[in-house]
């Protein structure tokens, strides 16, 4: 596993700026990274501290800056600040933060998320009208069902709107009560012009949610953590879908969870070279892709 020494680590950034180049992009389109206030990307680092030694070692412990400075080295031309709250009465000041934080960092895609509660629609409707680009929902951390009534206006007014949100559904690491690919069919069903990203590429249930792709025009994947060392040696990518994954390329999204990875940056990119989807493809996954979607 490669180790990150500095938040300018010299040899990581060269190889991910020659594959950039190689390719002819302009940069790295990264739809899945963290940046939230610090108190609470603390306690998300002391969660994966307490599984244990080794387990889930978070490669970029840096301060903000310092973060910051990693994910331009590498190239990354634009990125979120996906955060999730696990509890009511949250979303509201987690999104104020990002606001703000985007506004400090104009290549920060500004990012808000949701909980189920009474005022969620409301303030979804908020953020969408005052410039949010990107949501966030994370049914295993938040522990709730989509399909509560509550989110049915906040599935509707991401769908109207054509905002895309990045939803946790797949049981990996971790299964939840409401992850798998069952609740969430059920939002596509009655939201079918959503513009979901399937964090995680779906892990474990990929084939589950290639489905879901193939289903809703609207439906993509992201990379985060899929097809990595790390991922496969417990919820591995099956070898059968490969050339589904392929075909369904133009709706993959490479997403990284930088700064919360066990592992270097760099090896989701090799990661998703070693998938042998041809250059243009490639391309796509890493960059155009996600510039059409966003207009970049």
């Amino acid at each position: 596993m490669t180790e990150v020494s500095s938040p300018h680590e010299v040899g990581e950034a060269a190889e991910v700026r020659r594959i950039q180049r190689e390719l002819g992009l302009p940069g790295l389109v990264d739809v899945h990274t963290h940046f939230m206030p610090d108190n609470v990307l603390r306690k998300v680092w002391a969660y994966f501290d307490a599984l244990g030694e080794g387990v889930w070692p978070i490669t970029y412990r840096f301060d903000q800056d310092e973060r910051l400075a990693v994910l331009r080295d590498l190239g990354v031309r634009r990125f979120t600040a996906l955060s999730y709250p696990h509890r009511p009465d949250m979303a509201r000041w987690l999104n104020s933060w990002s606001a703000g934080f985007a506004a400090d960092h104009p290549d920060c895609l500004r990012s808000a998320t949701f909980y189920p509660e009474p005022d969620a629609a409301t303030y979804v409707a908020e953020e969408v009208s005052s410039g949010a680009r990107i949501f966030k929902a994370h049914l295993q951390v938040g522990a709730y069902d989509p399909r509560d009534p509550l989110l049915s206006d906040v599935w509707g007014a991401l769908a109207d709107s054509g905002t895309p949100v990045v939803v946790h559904c797949g049981s990996g690491p971790l299964p939840g009560r409401f992850t798998g690919p069952g609740p969430f069919s059920e939002v596509l069903r009655d939201h079918p012009r959503l513009t979901a990203i399937v964090a995680h590429a779906g892990a474990p249930e990929y084939s589950a949610f290639l489905d879901l792709v193939e289903r809703y025009e609207q439906v993509r994947l992201d990379t985060t953590m899929a097809f990595t060392p790390y991922t496969e040696r417990s919820a591995p990518f099956p070898r059968a879908e490969l050339p589904r994954l392929r075909d369904l390329s133009h709706r993959v999204l490479l997403g990284t969870d930088f700064p919360n990875i066990p592992y270097a940056y760099v090896e989701q990119i090799r990661s998703l070279i070693a998938l042998d989807l041809g250059p243009e493809r490639l391309r796509g996954v890493l960059h155009d892709n996600a510039a059409a979607l966003f207009g970049i």
